[in-house]
């Protein structure tokens, strides 16, 4: 049994019993967007906006983003500066590229990849007084069809393997069609 359909919320609506509203839950949970797990949902919510999609974000999902027409998308994100003191900057890795899907109460027995696409995503600011997670200048994605990932058979990627499987880093402007270029690969030998 779940707990419904989520309404949208604008984020002007009360809390019963309470003097606050919505935005300050907003407010308190997420902001930093520089965190990992906030900075994880900022990129998916980018790749929702490239891709023209209008669904929520829905927790337990096989993969993080649908377009409009049906195109599954995994959304994996990283950044070289984090919220905390760093020494150095991160070294980029995606992980859980395959992932136990959760059906009826249950985990599915193995991992597996559970979107057509694969949408990498890296904030790049390299300065602290430079970092803008809003600036989708300031975003590098690569985009893989899950048929590369499968044949890799990899649990995880550093950036320099997905830069040698996907190519040079696309523009926000243009990822739109290469998600769409990716879902129709399916076929082995898929990698360059």
């Amino acid at each position: 049994m779940s707990a419904g359909t989520p309404r949208p919320l604008s984020g002007d609506e009360p809390f019963t019993g309470l003097d606050a509203r919505v935005t300050d839950f907003w407010r308190f949970a997420m902001n930093d967007l520089r965190t990992n797990t906030v900075r994880g949902v900022l990129a998916e919510f980018l790749v929702r906006e490239a891709v023209g999609g209008h669904e929520p974000r829905e927790e337990w999902a096989a993969y993080d983003v649908v377009t409009p027409d049906g195109i599954t998308i995994e959304v994996k994100s990283s950044a070289y500066l984090q919220a905390w003191a760093q020494t150095k900057p991160s070294r980029i890795v995606f992980s859980g590229l395959r992932a136990r899907t959760w059906s009826e109460n249950v985990y599915a027995a193995d991992p597996t990849y559970n979107a057509q696409v694969y949408v990498f995503c890296v904030q790049t600011a390299d300065d602290p007084k430079d970092y803008d997670p809003l600036d989708v200048r300031q975003w590098d994605f690569f985009v893989l069809p899950a048929a590369a990932l499968v044949e890799l058979g990899c649990a995880s990627l550093g950036l320099a393997a997905v830069m040698r499987y996907a190519g040079q880093p696309i523009a926000f402007a243009a990822l739109d069609d290469a998600i769409r270029a990716a879902a129709q690969v399916r076929a082995a030998s898929s990698l360059p």
